[in-house]
């Protein structure tokens, strides 16, 4: 609807200084302006234990406050993105790295954000002295830990599942690693890379909360935001207060996806691998808006000689690899098994420290006591995990292979998913208590509210990257139901949806810090899990129950990704990929 309010990109081309450039303009020194006015608020001078302003449920501030929030959220994707570029192309083309690399994303991606916070928030005020930038960038790195890593893992298992065909002409046109990068494996990532993204910045809405509120010195500070909004408001019962948090929420998501995440869709379907095009193309009118300007051609224009001239640089820089490794197998198992050992010496030196403090302070009870309690996390993952994907994979298929389907659904996936689920918690929460349903089980919808959606998100993304050409021959041939599910649908989206269910299940463990105890104002509802054990010793700031709890969280979700989604990673690199 949107997109035939304006003029087509043809008839904007045709005036003499296109309405498509001054709206381009004026939209930019708005965008400008918003974020140096919500930027001034971070500049402020802040000196522990200085009193921050606290936040108002006057829901005149809200506008301000989302703005903070906001802002905080795309600082933080931008820096996950960088992180996502160069740790996953890392872990994907060292094969030693790789040993070190996934298995540390493993584990931080076990580590709830609130474990981030406590070992790093002193850290961040230290490099901002006298200003409140400390606890600015304490909450953009909260934010940050909790979308990188599902972003991560994409872009690793997109480089890991490049088609041997693209491969064998990338190494015969002898392109440089640069190039390789940048015309091969950046392209072809980058439609579940994007996906990925949205899902990872919904899930950053969930966890806002959270990094907006810093404990530093025994004192606790609130930052101005959507999430310590919501925070103030259950902690006073204040329904009406929540549901204006609600509608700002839903602005600020609507907003987002005309203004970011669309354009980003329809910019990016040009990346399909295929040698037809997509049967019906995603549309974005600001995209549309874009291409008829002439301004931003024009600055393309500019700086295409610089990129020349980086680009060079850099692919002298980054020789291609040598199609003949004559590399001594004799030398390079001595130096792997070199490597191994000291690999191991160090994870052991690290095991054996961990495990002295914890012994040294909770004891072995305590120890049992964690473990018993993952297992009931554990249960719940599991569950989650099955229901969500016997849900969700047929969905997130039909939406990719259905261009109206999609058109119709997809801005309603994006919202559901991009929604905070904890936003909603408060109203599940009174729910809970007034129908006497168990937190127990109860904990198992909360937790499902923010973790289902990697599902959903992924499958879709690899039903879109199945080339049509294949899908139209499937129907050809007269492939349908179960076999068109094992011939084309299973191998076209097993990796994707393999990146998705490891997320999920990190993520999944991850919500159950909040979702196993939740509040309503003097009422706490609290289940039997390593979540809530572990939230329960950061409010007590019991750093022994709070390393045993990351630690055992952090050895429940290695050692499932170790056991169960490596393998399926396996298949996915050598039977299940087009």
């Amino acid at each position: 609807m949107l997109r035939r309010t304006f003029p087509s990109p043809e008839a904007l081309r045709r005036l003499p200084f296109g309405l498509a450039d001054i709206a381009l303009i004026m939209g930019t020194l708005v965008l400008v302006g918003l974020i140096a006015r919500v930027g001034a608020g971070a500049l402020i001078s802040f000196v522990p234990p200085d009193v921050v302003p606290s936040v108002s449920l006057d829901p005149g501030n809200l506008p301000y406050y989302a703005g903070r929030s906001t802002l905080r959220m795309f600082i933080a994707l931008f820096c996950s993105t960088l992180f996502t570029l160069i740790y996953g192309y890392i872990a994907a083309k060292s094969r030693r790295a790789e040993r070190v690399l996934i298995p540390l994303l493993d584990i931080l991606q076990s580590v709830p954000v609130l474990g981030f916070l406590s070992i790093t928030v002193t850290g961040f005020i230290a490099l901002f002295p006298g200003s409140l930038l400390g606890l600015e960038a304490a909450s953009i790195f909260a934010i940050f830990t909790s979308q990188v890593w599902n972003m991560t893992f994409s872009f690793y298992q997109s480089l890991r599942t490049v088609p041997s065909e693209l491969d064998e002409v990338a190494r015969l046109y002898r392109l440089s690693q640069w190039q390789r990068f940048t015309k091969l494996e950046v392209p072809l990532a980058t439609i579940g890379l994007l996906w990925n993204a949205m899902m990872s910045f919904g899930g950053g809405w969930f966890f806002v909360a959270a990094s907006e509120a810093i404990s530093v010195l025994n004192q606790k500070y609130t930052l101005p935001g959507l999430g310590s909004y919501v925070a103030a408001a259950v902690a006073k019962e204040d329904l009406s207060a929540l549901g204006w948090a609600l509608v700002a929420i839903a602005v600020i998501i609507l907003l987002v996806d005309q203004l970011f995440w669309r354009p980003l869709i329809a910019w990016a379907d040009k990346f399909r691998s295929e040698t037809s095009a997509a049967a019906e193309a995603p549309e974005s009118w600001l995209l549309d808006l874009f291409k008829a300007a002439r301004l931003p051609s024009l600055i393309v224009q500019l700086l295409t000689p610089v990129g020349e001239v980086i680009n060079r640089l850099l692919s002298s820089l980054t020789p291609p690899h040598p199609i003949n490794n004559n590399v001594d197998k004799n030398q390079q198992v001595l130096s792997d098994r070199l490597y191994n050992f000291v690999l191991l010496v160090v994870i052991g030196a690290l095991v054996i420290t961990g495990l002295h403090f914890i012994f040294a302070t909770v004891g072995f009870s305590e120890v049992v006591k964690a473990f018993l309690l993952g297992l009931l996390t554990l249960g719940r993952v599991v569950i989650l995990l099955i229901i969500a994907s016997l849900i969700w994979t047929p969905i997130g298929v039909a939406i990719g292979f259905n261009p109206k389907l999609a058109r119709l659904l997809q801005p309603v996936v994006q919202f559901l998913a991009s929604f905070p689920a904890n936003f909603i918690f408060p109203f599940a929460t009174l729910f809970f208590i007034r129908t006497h349903i168990s937190i127990n089980f109860g904990s198992i919808l909360l937790m499902s509210l923010g973790a289902q959606w990697y599902i959903l998100f992924n499958s879709i993304a690899g039903a879109m990257s199945i080339p049509t050409d294949l899908r139209e021959m499937a129907t050809d041939v007269g492939l349908h139901g179960s076999k068109l599910w094992r011939k084309l649908i299973i191998p076209g989206i097993f990796s994707s949806w393999v990146t998705g269910g490891v997320t999920a299940s990190g993520g999944a463990w991850n919500a159950s810090i909040v979702s196993e105890i939740v509040s309503w104002g003097q009422t706490t509802l609290i289940a039997s899990g390593l979540g809530a054990y572990i939230a329960e010793a950061t409010q007590a700031g019991d750093w022994p129950r709070i390393t045993l709890g990351i630690g055992m969280m952090s050895l429940y979700v290695v050692g499932i990704n170790r056991l169960f989604w490596r393998w399926l990673y396996h298949l996915a690199e050598t039977k299940y990929h087009l």
